[in-house]
């Protein structure tokens, strides 16, 4: 199978202008990702991209198989993944056209697989194991020192840190949520970055997300919400120079074999009780 270092998940906006890419298909012991890896090469690395929602955008945030998009880049060799996804503003300050680069992240999901770590028997028939991994901090600290210096280097100018919280979705938020998601401190709400971080910390993956803000949420505004057509828009309107941050974060990425974050060492001393690929 093609190899890759570096994963991305996003949609196909972020790989269809590339050369020579290579679709590979995976299955994985979670079943099918949400569709195929598209490996490519961009600044002399080799990347897996694979599209969050499928290529026809037709899975829903709460039905997408996180553990099998995560063990499918893995599986390919990527030990780091950028996840860029659009979210909801819950400051003023943070207004459609934003880009910013999480240091936190809060769970409001409700019905998703999170973990690789179940206790079910696995499939080759061993007693299943206890794992607890940290999770205190679940952005990889060079991930997103690479990710804002790519904006910076793009004359975007990136919210450094902030916090995720991620809804289950498919509907956006009631205004009583988003004051409620505001009044916390939280900065930004999307439907997509959770499970992703912690299955990825718990395969010893560094993840970086970064969010672009495409409306302020119901609550931080005074119309009639938030609407899908309105998000479209303004993905639609930044989707190049969110490529042209992320491809440059690519190239200023670490090398594999130089990894010396918490991520990294996620799973030093860890028995997972689980065959990792």
């Amino acid at each position: 199978m093609a190899n890759a270092e570096i994963g991305v998940i996003g949609g196909s906006g972020f790989y269809s202008f590339l050369e020579d890419v290579t679709e590979v298909e995976v299955d994985t012991p979670y079943g099918k990702p949400s569709d195929s890896l598209f490996l490519g090469e961009i600044a002399g690395r080799r990347v897996a991209f694979l599209p969050r929602h499928g290529r026809g955008h037709h899975l829903p945030p709460h039905l997408i198989n996180y553990r099998a998009n995560l063990w499918a880049l893995r599986s390919v060799g990527a030990r780091q993944v950028l996840g860029p996804c659009a979210v909801g503003g819950l400051r003023a300050e943070y207004g459609p056209g934003t880009l910013l680069v999480p240091d936190q992240l809060v769970d409001r999901t409700k019905a998703r697989t999170q973990t690789f770590y179940d206790g079910r028997t696995p499939v080759d028939g061993k007693l299943p194991k206890v794992v607890h991994v940290t999770f205190a901090d679940p952005y990889c600290p060079e991930g997103r020192a690479a990710a804002l210096a790519a904006a910076r280097g793009r004359e975007w100018e990136p919210v450094d840190g902030g916090t995720l919280v991620v809804i289950e979705g498919p509907r956006f938020s009631t205004r009583a949520e988003s004051r409620w998601h505001a009044a916390a401190g939280w900065s930004v709400v999307g439907m997509t970055g959770h499970p992703e971080a912690v299955l990825a910390r718990e395969l010893g993956l560094c993840y970086t997300s970064l969010t672009l803000v495409t409306d302020l949420d119901a609550g931080a505004e005074a119309g009639e919400g938030v609407s899908h057509e309105e998000v479209l828009e303004v993905f639609g309107a930044n989707v190049g120079r969110l490529r042209d941050v992320l491809f440059d974060a690519v190239a200023a990425l670490p090398a594999d074999e130089t990894r010396d974050c918490l991520c990294a060492h996620a799973l030093d001393g860890v028995d997972t009780g689980i065959s990792l690929p």
